[in-house]
């Protein structure tokens, strides 16, 4: 018996993508860390996406992110406000980039 097989079949659970809301076998799904390290897992629990989600993410760096998101006010103004902000936020920001700072 491969070890490896016995290990995910003993601890499959099903599991809420975090873009869709569809619920999935563990085994059916990709985990997702905020912080975009998911080999790091001490101390982790991590949120999942289904595999179509997890395909139509962009997989690009994430510095920053969670400051911008709270900076613009995330979970706490308007769904408008928010993306009002966060809008100027990511725009400055790619500006920044753009210019070598």
């Amino acid at each position: 018996m491969d070890f490896r097989n016995a290990w995910h079949r003993a601890t499959d659970e099903d599991v809420c993508c975090i873009a869709c809301g569809e619920t999935v076998a563990r085994s059916d799904a990709r985990e997702y860390d905020k912080y975009g390290d998911r080999w790091n897992r001490d101390g982790k629990s991590f949120e999942y996406l289904c595999k179509p989600c997890y395909k139509e993410c962009w997989h690009v760096d994430r510095s920053g992110l969670e400051d911008r998101l709270e900076a613009a006010g995330a979970g706490t103004v308007s769904r408008d406000a928010f993306l009002r902000c966060y809008h100027d936020l990511a725009e400055d920001a790619e500006q920044t980039r753009a210019d070598g700072r």
